[in-house]
């Protein structure tokens, strides 16, 4: 599971706050009646907890925008705290992962960094205030009969024969838990609820558990371990947090949130506020589906780019800007829905549309000789870096004998309405000279290996002082002068538009989500581009160069998204039947 090498980046320019409503926001209507009230002292404090058991996705990114965002908005503060309560799957590699992710985002914690193992001792002395209370109570039933005696929806569970321990006899025990004298899964301690309750995580819930397991940041100094919803609340309460936003699984769970920090004197009670997460179609982000698809290689690993992750997408050249446009549009809400991927995709390209400076890139290539144009003979032609921008300037691309188009924009039997290149059609050469083909050269297999032209050279520049007009225009690329380059073409990981739905989600994979061209050629000046750099391939696509690529000599671009935006088109209908 390990990936290939996580960057070091700069942040992403912090985003700006918001000065219009925006979509629905729940969320920000509670906050401002607290405010209103008095509420915390006029303070807002919220705090992002992941887990560091894998790496974070696009689901994650939503929770990152909205809980740093409320914090910014509110002039308020936000933590970044790592609940590490469960060896088992946590190590030193998932944390720093997830410290570049923020920072990529463009969000900032400042000396605001915690871990839930920072409380380790707080936590086990609030346990002991419970166990003192008689509020809690070591249990010595396995797991398997744990769940036996909660019963079901329709029926109430049953009292563990534990139940009454003393609380001496459970001080004592809980200690000796600690001391490392019982063996793992020999004895819980639990809370002391309700075993009635119609909530099944009131039913008397685990919040200590035994487990011999090295720690990413404690090592072997523990072998107790506090579960997630008894860590949650109190680190909550323990750093001051006024409003814990959390996803709507999270909602049944707020009943104990409240009756751990209800039952024991804490510095402060949170509000749990819950809201839908992200469903986004043709993908998963179900974190065990998300290690599936890295354990059996299906991807290359966290940071492949089909993957929903925000290393995959930063390494496919997604912009942290246009993902805080994606989480701001998309709003927060309590009602689970489904969102079209063309959206995220959409906001990827109205990024990239006005940041990323265009280039030339054939991708299959198909040679073109003109036959009139001197041997020998190197023209540069000035190219603008951004035809909507001129003040981003240009730059002089070499113009020879030898060029390279795409093998798309030549057909040796073309329809009526075919506007590029065939035998007899003239086309403009992109920032060049109109050229006619007029020779095929095919191999023994009667394939097109090469075209032969001529040009007019009246037409330098693109245009013709005669008035004639033509209606193909073609990019290329000198083949003396262009670079040998991959090109990774990437589509949809699921070809499903819900892949959660299918039966066997493995069965939905894309078998066309990673097309790999060995033989593209890119022109000279992209020789310097860095590592994760954005260009428009003209005609072709929005590309980054690979951030992990071997070699400092070896050029490989990833396709971040195509031009053809369905999400633009999908908005011109509604506003047209509007």
């Amino acid at each position: 599971m390990k990936n290939s090498g996580i960057p070091t980046l700069p942040a992403a320019p912090a985003p700006e706050p918001s000065t219009d409503s925006g979509p629905s926001n729940f969320i920000k209507t509670l906050i401002e009646e607290d405010l209103r009230a008095g509420k915390n002292d006029g303070r807002v404090a919220t705090r992002f907890p992941p887990e560091p058991n894998g790496y974070l996705h696009i689901g994650h990114a939503k929770s990152i925008c909205l809980n740093f965002g409320l914090a910014r908005d509110y002039n308020g503060t936000c933590n970044l705290r790592f609940d590490d309560t469960n060896p088992a799957k946590e190590n030193a590699e998932y944390v720093a992962s997830i410290q570049t992710d923020v920072r990529w985002l463009g969000f900032d914690w400042e000396d605001r960094v915690h871990f839930a193992s920072d409380y380790f001792e707080a936590l086990y002395g609030y346990a002991v205030a419970l166990i003192q209370a008689g509020k809690a109570y070591v249990c010595s039933l396995s797991a398997d009969q744990i769940r036996e005696y909660r019963g079901t929806l329709t029926e109430p569970g049953s009292p563990s024969p534990y139940r009454n321990r003393s609380i001496a006899e459970n001080l004592d025990l809980f200690t000796r838990m600690r001391a490392g004298e019982f063996a793992d899964g020999s004895h819980v301690l639990r809370a002391k609820i309700d075993m009635a309750a119609a909530n099944l995580v009131l039913r008397d819930p685990t919040l200590y558990r035994i487990r011999r397991l090295h720690h990413h940041r404690t090592a072997d100094r523990w072998c107790i371990y506090p579960m997630y919803d008894f860590t949650h609340c109190l680190s909550d309460a323990i750093e001051g947090i006024t409003h814990s936003v959390c996803t709507m699984e999270f909602e049944n769970n707020r009943a104990l949130y409240d009756w751990v920090l209800d039952n024991l004197e804490v510095p402060c009670h949170p509000q749990q506020i819950e809201f839908a997460r992200l469903n986004l179609t043709h993908t998963v982000l179900s974190k065990r589906k998300l290690i599936e698809l890295v354990e059996k290689g299906f991807v290359s690993g966290w940071d492949d780019p089909r993957m929903p992750t925000i290393s995959g997408l930063r390494r496919r050249g997604y912009p942290a800007e246009a993902i805080r446009t994606f989480c701001e549009r998309i709003g927060v809400a309590k009602r689970e829905s489904m969102v079209d991927i063309a959206l995220l995709e959409h906001c990827v390209r109205e990024n990239l549309n006005a940041s990323a400076p265009r280039v030339m890139g054939v991708l299959r290539p198909l040679k073109v000789v003109i036959d009139n144009y001197p041997e020998g003979q190197v023209e540069e032609m000035t190219f603008l870096n951004h035809p909507e921008y001129p003040e981003r300037g240009s730059r002089m691309v070499p113009f020879s004998k030898v060029l390279y188009i795409e093998r798309d924009d030549f057909r040796e039997e073309a329809p009526r309405k075919w506007f590029r290149l065939a035998p007899g059609r003239e086309v403009r050469l992109r920032y060049a000279y109109y050229v006619t083909c007029v020779k095929v050269v095919k191999d023994a297999a009667g394939e097109v290996v090469a075209l032969h032209c001529t040009y007019d050279p009246a037409t330098r520049g693109g245009d013709s002082p005669d008035g004639r007009k033509v209606k193909g225009t073609l990019h290329w690329v000198s083949a003396a002068h262009a670079l040998p380059a991959e090109v990774r073409l990437y589509d949809n990981l699921f070809s499903e538009a819900d892949p959660q739905a299918c039966a066997d989600f493995e069965a939905c994979l894309n078998p066309r989500s990673l097309e790999t061209l060995t033989d593209s050629r890119v022109e000279a000046s992209l020789a310097t581009a860095a590592a994760g750099s954005r260009y428009q391939f003209e005609r072709q696509g929005y590309f980054c160069r690979d951030l992990q690529a071997a070699g400092a000599d070896r050029l490989v671009f990833n396709r971040t998204v195509g031009l053809r935006d369905s999400w633009a088109k999908i908005e011109k209908a509604q506003q047209r039947d509007a």
